[in-house]
């Protein structure tokens, strides 16, 4: 197979740890191999990223297993061009079933061009979605604490919801 990125890295991720493959590509087509594994501490990550500077990586892949990703992927962002790939996707060959193997397996996969990136919005997007998010959840917490204060009184024998519209008494200025 034709090799489309000859300096590339691949990442298994997990919550404590993360494992690198780097995969370089000599002229006469020999592959260098260099693993290694450190702590998913932004100190640890940061001599990662010196490390992939000093191995002269263009590209790195990782996969979009849980949460754990993100961490690395926003430090590396804007110093490689990184692809997030679907696990399932990824998935290896049966009975290649160890980290090393797996963070090799995914630099393979990314040194062909056989992985596809997942959408990842830009960080200002990112940074909006989160506090939208964010107020969706207080505004469902509000309505969960103004039910609950409802059923104490109605509990307690206070009919206010018979007589006023809102409980909470007067709204504060809509945005």
């Amino acid at each position: 197979m034709q090799v489309l990125y000859p300096r590339c890295c691949g990442l298994d991720i997990h919550k404590k740890f993360v494992v690198a493959c780097v995969l370089i590509t000599t002229p006469d087509g020999q592959v260098q191999k260099e693993v290694r594994t450190c702590s998913t501490m932004t100190q640890d990550l940061l001599a990662l990223l010196d490390w992939l500077h000093a191995a002269g990586c263009t590209h790195v892949a990782l996969e979009s297993t849980g949460s754990y990703w993100r961490p690395v992927y926003n430090l590396l962002e804007g110093q490689f061009t990184i692809l997030v790939g679907n696990a399932y996707h990824m998935k290896a060959v049966p009975g290649r079933k160890t980290d090393v193997k797996d963070a090799e397996w995914i630099a393979d996969l990314l040194r062909h061009g056989l992985i596809r990136g997942s959408f990842i919005p830009t960080p200002a997007q990112r940074q909006l979605r989160d506090l939208t998010r964010y107020r969706t959840h207080w505004v469902e917490e509000r309505a969960r604490l103004t039910n609950r204060l409802q059923t104490v009184l109605e509990d307690a024998n206070v009919k206010l919801a018979s007589v006023v519209t809102d409980i909470r008494g007067l709204r504060p200025a809509q945005f």
